[in-house]
């Protein structure tokens, strides 16, 4: 039986990864910063851990339970929607002490265990952000940018050892509620003098059809975390798929 850990459990594409992952027959350490009961199966293959990836004794004590693990996808992350020029950089360094800073410490906190046995799987999820430009979200994309060019040092770095990184990059998900989940975070960051161009950029994002889901990006880290060829990059979800396609051209 294998195991995954996955950061960032608690809604969105954490929690639909790991009810993936344990649907499909694997030992799940599905972790959150504030645990929560009945949100996952209840039996002895899951289990639910504290673990905030920005503080390395939270960190060490969840591998400490969690034991040898076969995979580790960093999904934990925190969103942020608004103007730059009203985001304060306290703001910015926060964002990127999750995104960015955390799934660095993740990863190097799993490397040794991973290297020792010349095998595993590192899946770090990021964003489609990353893969076109979007207004107003110019300090989050900045973390999530930070983490593919990480991945892809990386990835050439571990691959001696035996270890595979691979990026799961979502697309626009409406029904994980990027927003409101950072509502207290966000608030302010649209001042008056921007409040058009926002406003016209809210409408844009109501009219897509073609978005991303959990089930999405939870099937794109499972192909990812199953993949023994060199491929790197994942988009989830059919706008992403859609970006990477143009990209590409």
């Amino acid at each position: 039986m294998k195991t995954v850990l996955i950061t960032g459990c608690s809604s969105g594409y954490g929690l639909e990864t790991a009810r993936h992952f344990h649907a499909q027959g694997w030992r799940v350490f599905a972790t959150m910063r504030s645990p929560r009961i009945g949100l996952l199966p209840d039996d002895a293959r899951m289990t639910v851990l504290a673990l905030d990836v920005t503080k390395p004794e939270s960190i060490a004590t969840a591998l400490e339970r969690s034991g040898p693990i076969d995979v580790l996808v960093n999904n934990a992350g925190v969103g942020l929607f608004g103007a730059f020029e009203a985001t304060p950089m306290a703001t910015v360094r926060e964002v990127f002490e999750t995104n960015t800073f955390g799934t660095m410490a993740m990863t190097q906190a799993v490397i040794p265990q991973l290297r020792a046995r010349g095998a595993g799987m590192i899946v770090n999820v990021t964003s489609s952000a990353s893969l076109a430009p979007m207004p107003l979200v110019a300090a989050y994309t900045a973390s999530k940018t930070a983490i593919e060019g990480f991945t892809a040092s990386l990835a050439h770095e571990l691959a001696t050892f035996g270890v595979a990184v691979k990026l799961v990059e979502p697309g626009y998900a409406p029904t994980t509620h990027f927003t409101a989940n950072g509502e207290g975070r966000m608030r302010g960051l649209i001042p008056e003098a921007y409040a058009p161009f926002a406003q016209r950029i809210f409408d844009s994002l109501g009219a897509l059809t073609a978005v991303t889901t959990q089930t999405d990006v939870a099937e794109a880290v499972w192909r990812a975390a199953h993949d023994t060829t060199d491929r790197l990059r994942y988009p989830a979800g059919a706008d992403a798929v859609a970006l990477a396609l143009r990209r590409a051209a």
